[in-house]
C-alpha cells in the first residue's frame, strides 16, 4: 500500500504544519476509502416490451397463407401426376383487324 509522505513544507509554524498533515491524511484516507459511485447493473427487463404480439400474429398469419397456397399446389400437381399431364398449346384466339 502507499505510505504517504510527509509534507516537508516550509511553515513558520508547527501548529499550522500539524494542520496541513492532518488534512493531507485525511484527504489520504478519503482516497482510499473511497467506494465506486457507477452503477454497472442490468437494466430492468420488461417483459411486454421484449414480446411482440402485433408482430407473431403478422407472422402466424403470413405461414398460414403459405400452408394454404401449399396445399393448393400440392392439389393442382397431384392432379397433373394422376392424368397425363400434357399441356395445352392450342391459340383459338381470332385477330381483330
Amino acid at each position: 500500500m502507499h505510505r504517504a509522505t510527509r509534507l516537508n513544507l516550509p511553515c513558520g509554524s508547527k501548529y499550522l504544519q500539524h494542520t496541513w498533515e492532518k488534512a493531507y491524511q485525511d484527504h489520504r484516507k478519503k482516497v482510499r476509502d473511497a467506494q465506486p459511485l457507477v452503477d454497472t447493473h442490468a437494466p430492468l427487463s420488461l417483459n411486454h416490451l421484449h414480446l411482440n404480439l402485433k408482430k407473431l400474429k403478422l407472422e402466424e398469419e403470413r405461414l398460414s397463407v403459405i400452408d394454404r397456397d401449399n396445399c393448393l399446389l400440392l392439389e393442382k400437381v397431384s392432379c397433373i401426376m394422376r392424368t397425363r399431364g400434357q399441356t395445352d398449346n392450342r391459340n383459338d384466339y381470332t385477330h381483330k383487324r
